[in-house]
């Protein structure tokens, strides 16, 4: 027989017990705070996998384009060889060279059906002196141009060439009609024995429609390969964020169970404190003053008690100061005001002046004024501890909806990377800080304007 098997939440599978037995509003908050940072996390991986397969795709089909021309333009090559050497050159007639109507008009019907076509649109043939010995074109024939240093070169020494024709030369003016074409030439004998140079032209819509079929071909499979990579991405970080959301709310829980167990025993220190020793000191100092007024006021031994008497008051009010400081007040009932005035005493005690500027502000929620208590708190801590500071100044105000503390001393001052960087012992801020940033807010402590020290806290006032 089976035993009772408990319910877990699947959102707080695999964290510690003690992280799911905080309170319902914590664990709320604290998901919500994991669930914007998921969220967070896969917006940017979806823009960064967006914008990466954009490139990637565009480079593919720009890769695969221009194989498809090249591929294109290999074909024309071909093409033009075939004609050249299976075509033109075993059949031509002889006197073809000094322009004989009979050998002209039987290149003619040899061209018209084996060679111009929808791809073929001109052919041409020359001498080696620029003379075009014949042409589909009947106007071309007998006419003479200056042959290029490319074609000059293919006569002498062979190859095949291929190129976009130039339609602004007078040879080509009877393209221009056209449109853009592509040339492609190579030498060739007469039966006479004499070289010839053979060129084809090929509308270049051919090369593209050609380079087109190809593109489309490969098209699907780039793609479909790119979209089938993204989404077998997509579990992966599923996965990485849903452990990320897992390690930050246990850090976020590990930290605020740390701060509750420091307040626990800061709160247990200061009940003892002042349920003994601040007690009796307060009763020693009762009992001294009652000890003086029964002696005679010019004797020395009632001055002796008087003076033991004010040193032992003075004791019980540093005493409570430190109270302050060790465990702040319930500032539900205290208010922030009476809070922050109680931690300006301890410093005043110690002969560091303090000035504290409180600006009207809209009701603050529990957790600003806890905040605002504890950067207060743990500013001037540093500031007993370490910045040798002769004043500090305490100012809160709202600004714009926003909370604004700042603790300014003229102390030693800090580095520019004081929080990110922080040296031994001040730590407790940096700690701070991650609060603030769940709070939505920021937290910077910098050089002040004159020197010294500048922690500045903005906060959300709701």
């Amino acid at each position: 027989m089976l035993g009772w098997q408990p319910t877990v939440d699947p959102h707080t599978r695999g964290l510690p017990q003690w992280s799911r037995d905080l309170p319902e509003d914590d664990y709320v908050r604290a998901m919500g705070r994991a669930d914007r940072s998921r969220r967070r996390a896969l917006a940017g991986f979806a823009a960064a996998t967006v914008i990466a397969m954009v490139a990637v795709l565009a480079l593919a089909l720009w890769a695969s384009k221009n194989a498809g021309t090249a591929e294109a333009i290999r074909d024309a090559r071909s093409k033009t060889e075939v004609l050249a050497h299976a075509v033109a050159e075993p059949k031509m007639a002889v006197g073809l060279i000094t322009s004989n109507p009979t050998a002209v008009s039987l290149m003619d019907a040899l061209m018209s059906s084996q060679a111009l076509g929808p791809d073929v649109a001109r052919v041409k043939i020359w001498s080696a002196d620029g003379t075009i010995v014949y042409s589909n074109e009947p106007r071309l024939i007998g006419l003479r141009y200056p042959l290029g240093e490319e074609e000059q070169s293919v006569l002498r020494s062979g190859g095949l060439e291929a190129e976009v024709s130039d339609l602004s030369k007078p040879e080509n003016r009877f393209e221009q009609s056209v449109g853009e074409m592509l040339e492609v030439y190579l030498p060739i004998r007469s039966p006479e024995g004499q070289p010839l140079l053979f060129e084809a032209y090929y509308s270049y819509d051919s090369v593209t429609a050609s380079a087109q079929r190809i593109w489309t071909q490969f098209a699907p499979i780039v793609t479909g390969g790119i979209l089938l990579f993204g989404l077998l991405l997509l579990p992966l970080v599923w996965r990485l964020t849903s452990r990320l959301q897992r390690d930050q709310i246990q850090k976020e829980r590990l930290l605020q169970s740390a701060i509750d167990a420091s307040n626990n025993e800061r709160s247990r220190i200061a009940s003892d404190l002042h349920d003994g020793v601040v007690q009796d000191l307060s009763g020693l100092a009762l009992t001294l003053a009652g000890v003086g007024a029964n002696l005679p006021p010019d004797s020395e031994e009632a001055a002796q008690v008087l003076t033991g008497a004010q040193h032992t008051r003075g004791a019980v009010r540093a005493l409570r100061s430190l109270l302050v400081e060790i465990y702040p007040p319930n500032l539900k009932d205290a208010g922030i005001e009476n809070a922050l005035l109680g931690l300006t005493a301890s410093l005043d005690a110690r002969g560091i002046k303090t000035t504290l500027d409180m600006e009207p502000t809209a009701r603050l929620s529990d957790q600003t004024e806890a905040l605002v208590f504890r950067v207060a708190q743990e500013s001037l801590r540093n500031v007993v501890r370490h910045a040798q500071a002769l004043s500090v100044a305490i100012q809160l105000k709202e600004i714009d909806g926003t909370t604004v503390l700042t603790v300014t001393d003229d102390g030693v001052g800090v580095t520019d990377d004081a929080l990110e960087n922080p040296e031994p012992g001040h730590v407790g801020l940096r700690l701070l800080a991650t609060l603030v940033n769940q709070a939505c807010g920021t937290l910077t402590v910098a050089p002040g304007p004159t020197g010294g020290t500048r922690v500045r806290l903005e906060l959300p006032t709701q």
